[in-house]
């Protein structure tokens, strides 16, 4: 009876979790009306909503495709060992991105001086400053390295 309830409990968990809609506020925010996007699933929303017409990517787990496409030609950002690529490549001149130790460094760097933002407690920082000015968005939950690379590469913060 123990284990029936605990394997009940365990699914009721993972599809609770699965169904959670993430959301991205600017700054140190948790109000709705600054949710810059939503992530339900593996779609990614502009805004506080979840429209279909609102819809600015889909994410599988290492490609991040334009708006509900999965076609290999509309593939935006690719994540493959930390480092985020243009499009579908695999090139090391098409690096935008690294991510390391909770931080985005500029294309192949590890260099504190090209570090473009930090994450940590669901916080996205400025470069390498943890302090609460220096919030650009807040996250609900744990959010991926390239979603968060696409919010930042989107925002008007460079």
């Amino acid at each position: 009876m123990k284990q029936r309830t605990l394997i009940t409990l365990l699914i009721l968990m993972l599809t609770c979790s699965c169904m959670y809609a993430q959301k991205i506020y600017k700054g140190n925010s948790s109000y709705t009306s600054d949710i810059i996007c939503n992530i339900d699933q593996d779609k990614i929303y502009k805004g506080k909503f979840t429209n279909s017409s609102d819809m600015m990517a889909r994410f599988d787990g290492t490609s991040l495709f334009r708006g509900s496409s999965s076609y290999t030609s509309d593939i935006i950002l690719t994540y493959r060992n930390g480092k985020i690529y243009q499009g579908r490549s695999s090139y090391e001149s098409d690096v935008l991105a690294t991510w390391r130790d909770g931080k985005m460094y500029r294309k192949s760097s590890s260099y504190q001086s090209d570090v473009l933002f930090t994450y940590k407690d669901n916080k996205v920082y400025r470069k390498n400053e943890p302090y609460n000015s220096s919030v650009l968005f807040t996250t609900s939950a744990r959010v991926h390295p390239i979603i968060l690379y696409l919010i930042f590469s989107g925002s008007e913060v460079e």
